[in-house]
């Protein structure tokens, strides 16, 4: 577990948000490459981060959606293993997002196509409630006490 007795520290957050970000553009970069890398002669970052691969009007387009939306699922469950928190996971998913679309407008400048907003507000979405969801399951199981009293 990555929490302890201590409320607030910096280093673990930064270090938790740090270890999120990869793992989600590790996953991204895996089913971008079973699911467009097939469909394209050559793969760059352009998928990653530039706004006008996500459409919906090529099926390439749509190899690029669900690669999104898979990772942001994949992010839920990296997030119920590094967070574990159910009150964290709308702050550690609107941090990777807001990180994402920094490097995006880097990379290829404001995002105008509304595709891409609902795609990424879409995932951001899933990626909160899901994690919500399966740390609150967590949070919520009983805990095991033994009935048998020791004889000391």
């Amino acid at each position: 577990m990555f929490y302890g007795a201590v409320v607030w520290d910096p280093w673990l957050i930064v270090g938790q948000i740090v270890c999120l970000q990869c793992l989600y553009y590790i996953t991204l970069g895996m089913f971008l490459s079973l699911l467009v890398g097939t469909r394209v002669s050559r793969m760059s970052l352009v998928y990653f981060f530039d706004y006008v691969t996500i459409t919906a009007s090529t099926v390439t387009g749509w190899c690029v959606i669900a690669s999104f939306l898979l990772s942001s699922i994949a992010g839920a469950v990296y997030m119920f293993y590094l967070i574990e928190r159910a009150n964290k996971c709308l702050d550690f998913s609107a941090t990777l997002y807001i990180i994402h679309i920094f490097i995006c407008i880097v990379y290829g400048g404001w995002p105008s196509s509304i595709t891409w907003w609902v795609v990424n507000g879409t995932g951001i979405a899933v990626m909160a409630l899901l994690a919500e969801y399966l740390c609150i399951k967590r949070e919520s199981r009983e805990i095991p006490i033994t009935r048998y009293r020791s004889n000391v």
